[in-house]
């Protein structure tokens, strides 16, 4: 009887098409790699929860009088909305604001165009002496400064702020970002202090004043008129310039006579009254709080500002300017970036040489490519999804480090089983050996990812923040499918070779492998790509490592340690299924289980959302009464700036900067108490070191 192979079809006719599958596996690592440069890069993800907040100003109003006039009116047709999660209102001297947070599932233009539908049915209900309607408007929490650009310097802060607003300008054409605040700037502004006895005197009011500037400064449209058969705009042109503009205004008055401005106001150019103060380490500076748009890559956002700030020092900006950055997100997300993909590289090293010990060196080297390919696909994959480099999606790679090579080491080892016993050709063994593993192989790859798929629908905002786990785990682990049975054969075909268990350890004089690598490493240290020579480079400290000593040792494991191994697998095996051990056995499994839960519930172990940790930054806020002026705000802000420094201790090496910020209808969308009217100071405090300080934690100087 003819024997019959099982073949699997796509790993035989990529075997069949050996070439194709080597330039598409060239053409994915090229592309993956490209993916993963240009993926956006942040610390945590981009959640966006629907909070729409509705703003009514209604002046002269008391509290009790805005409870009962304005906000309950606006809640009652707010309440009735689908969708929403929760509402919330405060109700203030001259000022409503209400909170309506939807569900996640929500999205922000469909809550906030129902707020807006709901607040239209409450105007009916609302006095007819309000001055402005409702004002409706969204809140992204994601609208929070990537960093802070503090310029400072030896000039009066009107000549400083013509420079913030030239680098203002040049940050906000950056297509990564959203818009830049300026904090601690005066603002222009051309007072005309009218004299009230010589006003009245000459029979001149003040709608006359107003109405005679406003229709003498500004630029109107003249139409068109035709000349030489060609029509041309005429516009006419009349905004002040200067200040003397105004000295000649012509007021009439009611009797008749003609006044000049001059004659019954003065007339000066200076400021609006300040609504913010930036000081950064005692001295005044004006600070730009830049805001990254959501979806960006905040690395590259960051090193753009810093080489725009950089090239500006060196031509536009004189050289006694000081522009400093603070609080810098991309520090941090860089950090945190860098140490969890060098814990993949290390994690996929050891995989590798854990591989080498029950594989062999070739048989390793063609299952651990599965994880670096794998994780190509999901690069590729992730930008169509909207998905970020983030902590939870390298945290899932870390996850999944361990499982995308199960589905090769099973297809890998087969086929060396099969062509070992010398009964088929290397050709003929990696096609029956992918057949006859496929069904469990891909029912094992769906039974681990099956816990994922319901992850998927996790509601709320921390479905929201989870979900980015089980997305790229699943696409990570189909990745492994595709390439266990596509690529993994392929490489098998044409550089398995028999007896690789049973390796001769004579020293390896060939040291070409190893000058080429060396070679590599240096090239790319030469370009400047140091990230990628330290990886290559640390290929060549294997392969010298493997040469010198891995070599003997993986030979004596898998001649001497590992068949002992299985012997005494084999004889535990044998004792346990004798007689009656199997039932006392699993009488014993389902004993350990019920008592690890009685355990569980005797020792009621803390449970947190995420592990506490020291952090890098202190905010210390401060709210100030109702109508306080900013003026006062910022002088009590100042014996609270004082305050901190005496805690923390004047140049203090662990201290980077003391950023203090005082702002009018200042908010913190990370506060559930938003106080859009009154007046907000705060201290924050940025540490150089993320552990402890001098032995005290971030808490104790808290406490202090």
């Amino acid at each position: 009887m003819k024997d019959v192979f099982k073949e699997f079809k796509p790993t035989s006719w990529s075997i069949d098409n050996r070439k194709s599958i080597y330039f598409i596996t060239f053409l994915l690592a090229v592309a993956g790699i490209y993916a993963y440069n240009t993926l956006p890069k942040e610390q945590f993800p981009d959640i966006v929860i629907p909070t729409i907040y509705v703003n009514t100003i209604y002046p002269g109003a008391s509290p009790a009088d805005i409870e009962n006039l304005v906000t309950k009116p606006i809640e009652k047709e707010i309440k009735a909305i689908s969708g929403l999660k929760k509402l919330t209102s405060q109700s203030v001297q001259d000022f409503s604001i209400v909170i309506a947070e939807f569900n996640t599932d929500v999205s922000v233009p469909e809550a906030k165009q129902k707020v807006k539908d709901a607040v239209d049915k409450a105007k009916s209900e609302l006095p007819t002496d309000i001055l402005e309607d409702p004002n409706v408007i969204e809140v992204n929490f994601s609208d929070m400064p990537i960093m802070y650009v503090n310029i400072s310097g030896d000039y009066d802060l009107n000549k400083l702020k013509k420079y913030a607003d030239d680098l203002k300008d040049k940050i906000e054409s950056m297509s990564e970002i959203t818009r830049v605040d300026m904090v601690g700037a005066l603002d222009r502004e051309i007072q005309i202090n009218v004299d009230k006895y010589k006003m009245d005197a000459a029979g001149v009011t003040l709608a006359e004043i107003e109405r005679s500037i406003k229709f003498e400064n500004m630029t109107i449209s003249g139409g068109q008129v035709t000349t030489d058969n060609m029509k041309r705009s005429i516009s006419i042109t009349g905004e002040f310039k200067d200040l003397t503009q105004f000295d000649n205004i012509i007021i009439k008055s009611t009797s008749g006579a003609v006044v000049y401005l001059r004659d019954i106001a003065q007339i000066i150019d200076s400021f609006k009254e300040k609504e913010s103060y930036a000081r950064l380490d005692h001295k005044n500076v004006i600070t730009l709080n830049v805001v990254k748009r959501s979806g960006e890559n905040l690395i590259h956002a960051s090193d753009k500002i810093r080489d725009l700030i950089s090239e500006l020092k060196s031509t536009s900006f004189p050289k006694n300017l000081k522009v400093s950055i603070t609080g810098d997100q991309s520090g941090q997300t860089r950090v945190t970036l860098h140490d969890l993909i060098n814990t993949i590289i290390i994690g996929f090293i050891l995989v590798t040489i854990v591989l080498m010990f029950f594989m062999g060196v070739t048989n390793a080297f063609f299952v651990a490519l599965s994880v670096p390919l794998s994780c190509f696909v999901a690069f590729l994959i992730m930008p169509s999804l909207g998905l970020s480099l983030n902590m939870i999606v390298l945290f899932a790679f870390l996850l999944a480090l361990g499982i995308v090579v199960d589905d090769a080491i099973v297809v890998v080892e087969n086929t060396h089983r099969i062509f070992q016993s010398g009964e088929m050709s290397i050709v003929q063994a990696a096609k029956t050996a992918a057949g006859e593993v496929f069904v469990p192989v891909f029912s094992g790859t769906m039974t681990t990812l099956a816990p994922f798929v319901p992850l998927l629908f996790w509601k709320g905002i921390i479905g929201k923040f989870m979900v980015y786990l089980p997305i790229t785990l699943i696409i990570t682990l189909l990745a492994s499918l595709v390439v266990a049975y596509i690529i993994n054969p392929v490489f098998a075909v044409d550089f398995m070779k028999k007896d690789e268990h049973a390796e001769d350890i004579k020293p390896d004089r060939n040291w070409l492998p190893v000058i080429v690598v060396a070679a590599i490493s240096v090239i790319f240290y030469a370009l400047g790509s140091f990230g990628m020579g330290n990886f290559v480079f640390l290929f060549v400290l294997l392969m010298l490592l493997y040469k010198f000593f891995l070599k003997r040792v993986i030979y004596n494991f898998q001649q001497h340690t590992w068949p002992k191994v299985q012997e005494g697998y084999g004889r535990i095996v044998a004792w346990a299924i004798q007689k009656k051990r199997p039932v006392w056995l699993m009488l014993s499994l389902v004993g350990l289980f019920i008592f690890s839960i009685f355990l569980t519930i005797v020792r009621n172990p803390k449970i947190v959302f995420f592990p506490q940790a020291d952090p890098n930054f202190v905010y210390v806020y401060l709210n100030m009464p109702v109508g306080t002026s900013a003026e006062y705000t910022d002088k009590v802000a100042q014996t609270l700036e004082k305050k901190v420094w005496d805690v923390l201790g004047e140049n203090n090496p662990l201290v980077e900067s003391v950023i203090t910020n005082v702002a009018v209808g200042a908010t913190d969308p990370s506060e559930n108490d938003r106080t859009t009217a009154s007046n907000k100071a705060k201290v924050s405090v940025a540490f150089v070191e993320f552990s402890e300080r001098n032995g005290k934690s971030t808490q104790e100087i808290l406490d202090k």
